[in-house]
């Protein structure tokens, strides 16, 4: 039962962020820009908001200076952001090309920046935010050590994320101009609709969500960050292809990935696993499942139509 609580507490730390980070490039793709710069926005993200902690964790305590960072790290994304939505929206740039840039932008500053102020790549940070126990909810069986004990506010924080990402898309006027604007912008343009501006909010929030979640993935599973989150920006979107650019089934897409991920850090811990096949063959697994399930789901999944298109005004 011990084996059963750790994986799934380690698959939920797994999960999270990368439900966050494809929720956010659900946004920006529903608007009609793809984002295939969640890996750079994630990196730079992780990247502010670890140097912050790194700088002020001897200075305030633990639960506020994460909050603080996650809110650098924030702002971060959507700085980075602006810079894909100015491309794509208003240079009407290839959006594809724009978010490589982004991608082979971020690991080199964030190495670049990190030996220079910090003599290494290898930023170095107390990892002091794990919750013991929530107070009532720890004590329920069974869910209780499964998901509030030895927790980290993240998880709560990534669950409300998605029930309001859920909310805005479905049951708000600007849910409903934002995926106007994936399907038909020129239709949505007809009746008054400022597409420009809706894109530019939506890759705006995508930013926001990516470079928050580049910290959440850090902060639980790590105390040091070298400017990389392997992969786990395309692995969000697989996510988000794999969910068919729908909030609720990207939950249970990345408890999948999360679940796999698991298995590929921690399979020596599940007693018949390295009996079966050689660990090496664990660190791949998330990624060759990717290519699994994509090519199984992926031509059953329906994209915004005009995801990827830049906006002409007078197109049909």
């Amino acid at each position: 039962m011990d084996i059963f609580y750790s994986v799934m507490q380690s698959t939920l730390l797994f999960m999270i962020p990368l439900m966050i980070v494809a929720l956010g490039g659900l946004f920006s793709e529903k608007s009609g820009i793809v984002n295939i710069a969640l890996e750079g926005k994630m990196i730079m993200g992780g990247f502010t908001g670890v140097a912050f902690i790194t700088t002020f964790q001897d200075r305030l305590p633990g639960q506020p200076i994460l909050i603080l960072g996650l809110l650098i790290a924030t702002g971060t994304g959507i700085l980075v952001s602006l810079l894909h939505a100015f491309a794509s929206i208003t240079l009407k740039a290839n959006q594809i090309i724009s978010g490589v840039a982004i991608n082979m932008f971020a690991p080199a500053f964030a190495v670049y920046v990190a030996r220079f102020h910090f003599d290494t790549q290898h930023i170095l940070f107390e990892n002091q935010f794990r919750i013991a126990s929530v107070p009532l909810f720890g004590r329920i069986p069974i869910l209780g050590p499964m998901f509030f004990q030895g927790a980290h506010f993240t998880s709560l924080l990534g669950v409300v994320l998605l029930a309001v990402s859920a909310f805005v898309i479905y049951k708000t006027k600007f849910g409903l101009r934002l995926r106007a604007c994936g399907e038909h912008p020129q239709a949505a343009d007809s009746v008054g609709v400022s597409v420009v501006g809706i894109r530019y909010a939506g890759v705006i929030l995508s930013g926001a969500l990516a470079g928050m979640g580049g910290l959440i993935w850090v902060v639980p599973i790590s105390t040091t960050f070298s400017g990389s989150v392997y992969g786990y920006g395309f692995l969000a979107l697989a996510v988000l292809i794999f969910s068919g650019w729908r909030p609720v089934r990207i939950l249970y897409a990345s408890f999948f990935f999360g679940l796999m991920q698991t298995i590929s850090v921690n399979h020596g811990v599940i007693g018949f696993l390295p009996e079966i096949i050689p660990g090496n063959f664990y660190r791949m697994l998330p990624f060759i499942m990717t290519l699994v399930v994509l090519a199984f789901t992926s031509k059953d999944t329906m994209a915004p139509k005009a995801v990827g298109q830049p906006y002409d005004k007078g197109g049909r």
